[in-house]
C-alpha cells in the first residue's frame, strides 16, 4: 500500500509538476523519499529555503504552470516566507509544502514549533493544516486548485508523520489539477460606455501592466484606432514595448519623462491590466477607464469613471469593434517626439565614458542588452540594477524580465535565476545582481555548481546599498549605514569553480561579458560601478528637491565634502563634457 507522500507525488505528477525546490529535513523525509522513489519528479536542492520559494516563483513565471517548493518544520518552512510573499504578489501559481512538528505535540511549545497556517496566511490564497490523513486528499486538491485558478500561493501544512501514513488509491481518487480555460469580459452595456468615453476623448493615453500578457496584438490595434501613446508599468515592459510603434516608455519612479508626460497630458486614460501604485504619476483631470480581471483592484489607485472586469485580451477583442478610428494625431505625435528625445538622452549615457573609472552602470546594462541572447531570461535585484534593467534592456517578445517588482525584496536575482535556469538549462539566464543583494544569499552560488546551472551573474559592485543612498539623498539625510566592504566576487567565484571575471576598466567590460555569456557553465562578472550615479525619476517633487539641497548642506557640515564632489563629478561634469 502506498504512502500519503506517494499519492501526493502522483497528484503533482499528473498535474504537470516536474520539479520540487527545497532543503531536506527530518519532518520532510517521507516526502523527499517519495520523490526519490518516483523517478519522475526531481528534487532541486538549494542552500536556503528562501531560494526554494524564489526559484519556484521563477519556474511558475516561465512555464505558466504550477510549481512547488518545500520546507521542513519550524525554521525550515519559515525561511520560505519572503520568497512566497514575492510569488504571491507577482501572482504566479506556487504550492508550498510546509512540514510540521508531530501532531500530538502541537500547542506544547515543542522543539521548532511554529504555527505555519497562521504565518503564511497573509501571503497565500489558500493555507490549511492537514491534521488527519483522511483530510489530506481534499486539502491538497483544493490548495492546488486555488493556486492555479487564482494565480497565487497555496500552502499545505503537513505534520511529518502523515507523509508516511499508508493509504489505498481509492481514498485519494487521484486526478490532475489543471487551470480552467475561460472567457472573461464585461457586459455589452459596460463596453458601450467605455467606447463612448474613448471615442469622445481628444488625447487618449494607454497605461498597460502585466495583465497585457497575451494581448500584445490587440493592444497595438486599439492604440492604432485611438492614436494613443502607450505607456507601460515595470511589470508590463516585457509584454508591451516590443514591436510597438506607439510605445513612449515607462512611467513611475524608475521610468521616463516621456511616459510621465503622456499620462499627465491625457484627457482619457485607459488602464489595462495594471495596478500601478504611485498616485503622483496619474493625471489630475482625465477620465479614467480601468480594465482588470480582479474587480477588487478597480479604482484603488486613482478615482475611475468606469471599471471593467475582464482579461485584457478578452475585453479588447470585444471593445475594438465599438471604437471609431481617430484622425487627430497631435497628442500621439507630441508624445512620440518627446519619447525619442528622452530615449536618446538615456542612450547617450550608456557608453564607455572615455575610459573613466568607475564604470557607468548604464554602460553595463547597455552591453548586457546588446550581448545577451534574443531569448534570454534576465532576472534583476531590487535597487539600482532594476533601474538600469528597466531603462536599458530591450524586450522583443522572446526575452523575459523577472524580478521582485511588487514585493520589492533584495536578494532575488540569483535565486530567481536558479529557478529560470532549472526550467531550461539550454536557455541563457542572466542575473543582474546588486552587491548587497547577492551577498544576502551568497551561498546560492554553490547551488549553481551543485545543480550544474549555467546562470551568468553580473554584479553591479558599487560598495554600497546604492538605492537606499538615493532615497536618503532625496529625503535630505546624510548617507549612513550603507557602506559595503566587498570581497573580489570574481575571485570568490573562481575558488568555487565558477568562471570569474573582475572588471575595473571600462575597456575590459565587453570582452568579460562576452566570455561569460559564451562559457558553458555558471559565471560571475564583478563590475566595479559608479557609486554616485543618480537615477532621477521622471518627476521631481518640491520635497525631493528640498531634500537634495539639505543633503548637500548636511554632507558638507558632516565633513564629507569629498562625497558631494564625487556626486557632482559623476553626474554633472560628465554631462557637461558630453
Amino acid at each position: 500500500m502506498a504512502t500519503f507522500a506517494d499519492h501526493l507525488i502522483d497528484t503533482l505528477r499528473l498535474s504537470g509538476v516536474r520539479r520540487v525546490y527545497g532543503l531536506p529535513g527530518d519532518s520532510l523525509n517521507g516526502f523527499t523519499d517519495a520523490i526519490r522513489r518516483s523517478g519522475e519528479i526531481s528534487w532541486e536542492h538549494v542552500r536556503h529555503e528562501e531560494t526554494a520559494a524564489f526559484a519556484a516563483a521563477a519556474d511558475a513565471a516561465i512555464t505558466g504552470a504550477l510549481s512547488v517548493c518545500a520546507g521542513s518544520c519550524g525554521p525550515g518552512n519559515l525561511h520560505l516566507i519572503n520568497g512566497l510573499f514575492d510569488a504571491h504578489r507577482s501572482r504566479v501559481p506556487v504550492l508550498a509544502i510546509a512540514a510540521h512538528i508531530p501532531r500530538t505535540e502541537i500547542g506544547s511549545d515543542y522543539f521548532q514549533e511554529t504555527h505555519p497556517q497562521d504565518l503564511f496566511r497573509e501571503c497565500s490564497v489558500y493555507c490549511e493544516l492537514v491534521s488527519t490523513p483522511e483530510m489530506a486528499p481534499r486539502i491538497v486538491e483544493m490548495a492546488m486548485r486555488a493556486a492555479v485558478e487564482e494565480n497565487g500561493v497555496a500552502v499545505v501544512v503537513i505534520p511529518g508523520e502523515i507523509f508516511g501514513h499508508r493509504a489505498d488509491a481509492s481514498s485519494w481518487n487521484t486526478r490532475a489539477v489543471r487551470p480552467a480555460r475561460s472567457i472573461v469580459r464585461p457586459d455589452d452595456e459596460s463596453l458601450r460606455q467605455a467606447a463612448a468615453i474613448l471615442n469622445d476623448g481628444r488625447a487618449v493615453t494607454i497605461l498597460g501592466g502585466a495583465g497585457v500578457a497575451g494581448a500584445h496584438d490587440a493592444l497595438i490595434r486599439i492604440a492604432d484606432t485611438l492614436n494613443a501613446p502607450v505607456v507601460h508599468a515595470l511589470r508590463g515592459k516585457e509584454f508591451i514595448e516590443y514591436d510597438n510603434p506607439f510605445d513612449v516608455g515607462m512611467t513611475g519612479l524608475l521610468g521616463f519623462a516621456s511616459g510621465y508626460k503622456a499620462i499627465k497630458e491625457a484627457d482619457v486614460l485607459l488602464m489595462l491590466g495594471t495596478d500601478f501604485p504611485y498616485q503622483q504619476f496619474y493625471p489630475d483631470d482625465a477620465r479614467v477607464i480601468q480594465v482588470d480581471v480582479r474587480g477588487r483592484h478597480l479604482g484603488r489607485r486613482v478615482p475611475i469613471d468606469l471599471g471593467l472586469v475582464g482579461t485584457v485580451a478578452d475585453t479588447l477583442e470585444a471593445l475594438q469593434p465599438l471604437l471609431r478610428q481617430k484622425a487627430e494625431r497631435e497628442h500621439l505625435d507630441r508624445s512620440l517626439k518627446h519619447y525619442r528625445k528622452t530615449r536618446q538622452r538615456l542612450d547617450d549615457l550608456a557608453v564607455n565614458d572615455r575610459d573613466r573609472q568607475p564604470i557607468r552602470p548604464e554602460y553595463v546594462a547597455g552591453l548586457v542588452n546588446r550581448l545577451a541572447a534574443d531569448d534570454a531570461v534576465v532576472t534583476v535585484d531590487v535597487g539600482s540594477p532594476v533601474v538600469w534593467a528597466a531603462r536599458y534592456l530591450s524586450m522583443n517578445g522572446r526575452r523575459r524580465l523577472i524580478g521582485s517588482f511588487n514585493h520589492g525584496t533584495m536578494a532575488c536575482a540569483l535565486p530567481l535565476g536558479i529557478g529560470a535556469q532549472t526550467v531550461d538549462r539550454g536557455r541563457q539566464v542572466v542575473a543582474l545582481a546588486g552587491d548587497g543583494g547577492l551577498t544576502m544569499l551568497f551561498g546560492e552560488l554553490v547551488t549553481l555548481i551543485q545543480n550544474r546551472l549555467p546562470v551568468k551573474v553580473v554584479v553591479f559592485n558599487n560598495s554600497s546599498l546604492n538605492f537606499v543612498e538615493l532615497e536618503m539623498k532625496a529625503a535630505g539625510i546624510v548617507n549612513f549605514g550603507t557602506d559595503l566592504v566587498n570581497p573580489d566576487f570574481a575571485a570568490v567565484a573562481t575558488a568555487m569553480g565558477i568562471l570569474g571575471r573582475r572588471v575595473e576598466q571600462p575597456s575590459d567590460l565587453e570582452s568579460a561579458l562576452a566570455d561569460a555569456f559564451a562559457h558553458d557553465g555558471p559565471a560571475v562578472v564583478d563590475v566595479v560601478t559608479a557609486r554616485q550615479e543618480l537615477s532621477i525619476p521622471p518627476a521631481i517633487t518640491a520635497e525631493q528637491a528640498k531634500g537634495f539641497s539639505l543633503y548637500a548642506i548636511r554632507t558638507i557640515l558632516a565633513g564629507r565634502a569629498d562625497e558631494l564632489l564625487d556626486l557632482v563629478t559623476t553626474n554633472v561634469a560628465r554631462r557637461i563634457l558630453d
